[in-house]
């Protein structure tokens, strides 16, 4: 990091390449890295069609240039273990499975206001495990409060405030400021919540930027103490010189987003997308169309979005962004003679679901769900589906221009 003048700390969390409204943020930044750290408590990857199309490229080239010092998410994980972003990653509680060594490096000093500040990060047991299987099966993570613990016994001399770019979960944070009372500042991530602070903890503040790349959070030192606030970016602004080429490449993808797909069906039209009635809608159509005996979707697979009368390709990446595959899957033991211990184990672990047909089949060999849920928490594949889920969910919104049902 280049050396300057830091009287703040600023933070955002998950922007989830929320890039169409991205000019006043990245302005703003631009501007605020003067006299300020720049930093991200995760998930800054994933979750709209720029993603989908410039594959992580453009939010790369953001962070390396608008950022100094990130915390890992779950949404786009082996992001953060390339060169280049993994030297900006900071993170106290994930490690290899292996050798037990920190994956990242655990912690950065710098000079707020003259004060040594210590900046790192955690990631909660819940975001770690959400992280798709195959991403993750060489890394583990360990407690965050013991692993914060560990950390400031071993820097206490040399550090006078710490500050965590959380990705856990606000009300997880509050647990870890209970836990940690010696942090000044936990920057909370990985919720979408409306709760954003900031929220006394004894000493510590817990506080929020607003997610999607429309605010932030900062912190600055006040008396012997420290302040916390949020504020929005402002809805546009003049893009600096150093930015144009990454402003000129959103607004390529913008133009390749605008193609329209088809006319929006009556139920979904003019308002923001129910999507557990779409998925219901969904799981019905595959349940009859495929022949499976069950389906099995979980709500988070999709994101809600307002829709007009014409579905776009932004529309459609910006509610399944993540380009799931249906696949079947084998149910394990524990649960093939037990639907609702299934339902309920599914539940806790990745939110509300859709199923059908309605009561599920008393026994259960295989289902047909994502290959997210298929591979993170149940038995594995059995074989392909031969469908992505953004055609079922193109094939259930809209009805092309030529009269038939894409």
């Amino acid at each position: 990091m280049t050396e300057r003048a830091v009287h703040q700390i600023v933070a955002t969390t998950d922007v989830h390449s929320a890039l169409d409204d991205a000019a006043g943020m990245l302005a703003h930044l631009h501007q605020l890295r003067d006299t300020s750290l720049i930093v991200d408590c995760g998930d800054f990857f994933e979750g709209t069609g720029y993603y989908r199309l410039g594959g992580g490229s453009i939010e790369r080239e953001i962070l390396t240039t608008l950022y100094d010092v990130l915390a890992p998410g779950n949404h786009g994980w082996p992001h953060y273990l390339e060169p280049g972003l993994r030297e900006m990653t900071v993170c106290a509680n994930t490690v290899d499975a292996n050798s037990g060594k920190p994956l990242f490096d655990r912690l950065r000093l710098v000079r707020v206001h003259g004060r040594r500040v210590a900046v790192t990060a955690v990631m909660g047991l819940q975001a770690f495990n959400s992280i798709p299987a195959g991403q993750r099966t060489e890394h583990r993570v360990t407690d965050p409060a013991a692993a914060l613990r560990e950390l400031m016994l071993e820097h206490h001399h040399r550090v006078d405030s710490w500050m965590v770019l959380s990705h856990s979960g606000f009300t997880e944070d509050l647990g870890l400021a209970v836990a940690c009372p010696f942090l000044d500042v936990v920057f909370a991530g990985h919720c979408h919540s409306d709760t954003y602070g900031p929220v006394p903890v004894g000493d510590t503040l817990v506080v929020k930027g607003a997610e999607l790349g429309a605010g932030y959070a900062a912190a600055e030192p006040v008396g012997s103490g420290w302040a916390a606030r949020t504020a929005a970016f402002p809805a546009t602004g003049p893009i600096p010189g150093p930015l144009a080429s990454l402003a000129g490449k959103i607004t390529d993808l913008r133009s390749q987003l605008a193609a329209p797909l088809g006319h929006v069906n009556e139920p979904f039209r003019g308002g923001e997308l129910d999507r557990h009635r779409l998925l219901t809608d969904i799981a019905s159509r595959l349940h009859t169309g495929l022949g499976a005996s069950a389906v099995v979707l979980n709500e988070t697979v999709l994101r809600t979005t307002r829709l007009g009368d014409v579905l776009t390709l932004a529309d459609l990446l910006a509610i399944e962004p993540f380009s799931n595959q249906l696949v079947h899957a084998f149910v394990p033991a524990p649960y093939d003679h037990d639907p609702a211990r299934l339902i309920a184990h599914l539940t806790e672990q990745a939110g509300p679901l859709v199923t059908a047909p309605v009561p599920l089949p008393d026994r259960l060999v295989s289902v047909l769900t994502t290959d997210y849920l298929a591979d993170t928490y149940l038995g594995g594949r059995t074989h392909q589906a031969g469908l992505h889920l953004g055609h079922a969910v193109r094939r259930t919104l809209a009805t092309s221009s030529e009269g038939g049902t894409r």
